[in-house]
């Protein structure tokens, strides 16, 4: 889940994009959700992306976590009739793709970006299709599993997901609040377990692959709320089929923000909001990166009190850090994690993904 990486996003490298609001939607309260059109491109409003992410294991038992990532960001309209030709920028599409190697603690990551209007990068609406040159994500003709793929220098993917549950709208009245002001909001659900298989090649090597991935959509107009820093979000796959995605919203105090929330999903797919209340997140570790310099949270204890739930999340490797320059210019950490602890008297296992932002920079917002 990536809240507001388009939201954030400031001069790109060879591109103006202008500050200005004047005809796009806000995410607002009684948005009706309809499947599989909502899968597709949202063009009336700002920003979008879908994000997955994954635990892959091959035959031989080597393990992998792996992230691909598709934002669009929308112009506005005194940019496009200013420039009114087929080169105009009428969308901006960024992509990430990272690979984990789990028994060589080796993480790689690549990145790009280009343009709607000549046919290297686009979306569709109405149906999931999104793609940037050879990346891309995809619908089945009846729409049961997406495609992705992805090509770079030393690792690609050609996966295929299937979901065993329906979709998973968070927040209230269809809206996930980031915020207390109107528009400060956006449309974002889950697709939370998508059974995964397909092929793996890393450094020339194709290996067959199976696993589980997490899938999130989200669509909005907005900004992060006032004095926000940064998020911690988490992503967690039990092995009694439920799961669970908490997002946590920093503020420039240290404080988490009121409006930061989650969802508990249950194994039949119905699912319960969660209040920053009823979560509790203490960081057991930290881990400094030799790249950057940044140190974040590399160890957490999440608890839900209420459901007796109290699980311990661990890296499966620390460096699992991106540093994208060449695209949204955010250096953020977004890794594959084990996750182990107990529901009651129940021991549980399970995985998940968590992303680390506004740690190397904080993103910045009205005080």
């Amino acid at each position: 889940m990536v809240l507001a990486f388009s939201w954030i996003l400031g001069p790109l490298p060879a591109v103006s994009l202008d500050t200005e609001q004047t005809h796009f939607r806000e995410a607002v309260s009684g948005y009706t959700y309809q499947f599989p059109r909502d899968h597709g491109s949202h063009d009336d409003f700002r920003t979008e992306w879908w994000y997955y992410t994954g635990h892959l294991a091959t035959e031989d038992g080597r393990e992998f976590g792996y992230e691909l990532t598709f934002f669009r960001r929308a112009m506005d309209e005194a940019h496009i009739t200013t420039h009114p030709s087929r080169w105009a920028i009428r969308h901006l599409y960024l992509a990430h793709a990272a690979l984990s190697e789990q028994d060589r603690h080796r993480f790689r990551y690549a990145e790009k970006i280009s343009r709607a209007g000549i046919g290297k990068a686009g979306s569709e609406t109405g149906r999931l299709h999104v793609w940037i040159d050879r990346w891309s994500v995809e619908a089945s003709p009846d729409h049961h599993q997406h495609a992705l793929r992805a090509t770079t220098g030393g690792f690609s993917f050609d996966l295929h997901l299937a979901s065993e549950k329906a979709p998973v709208v968070h927040g209230e009245g269809g809206i996930s609040r980031k915020g207390t002001e109107s528009g400060q909001a956006s449309h974002y659900y889950s697709m939370t377990r998508l059974r995964t298989t397909g092929t793996l090649t890393v450094d020339g090597h194709l290996q067959t692959v199976h696993g589980i991935s997490w899938m999130d959509h989200e669509f909005g107009s907005g900004r992060l709320g006032n004095g926000q820093v940064g998020w911690d979000w988490f992503s967690v796959q039990l092995d009694d089929h439920s799961e669970l995605m908490f997002y946590l919203l920093r503020r420039i105090d240290g404080t988490a923000d009121p409006v930061s929330s989650g969802t508990w999903v249950l194994p039949d797919g119905t699912s319960d909001a969660l209040t920053v209340s009823d979560v509790k997140i203490e960081v057991l570790d930290y881990w400094t990166s030799p790249a950057s310099g940044t140190r974040y949270p590399n160890r957490w204890r999440l608890s839900v009190p209420s459901r007796r739930l109290s699980l311990l999340l661990v890296p499966t490797m620390p460096n699992q850090e991106l540093m994208t320059e060449r695209s949204t210019q955010v250096t953020y950490w977004e890794g594959a994690v084990n996750v182990t602890g107990e529901a009651g008297e129940r021991h549980m296992t399970g995985q998940g993904y968590v992303e680390l932002t506004g740690y190397a920079k904080p993103f910045e917002t009205s005080r």
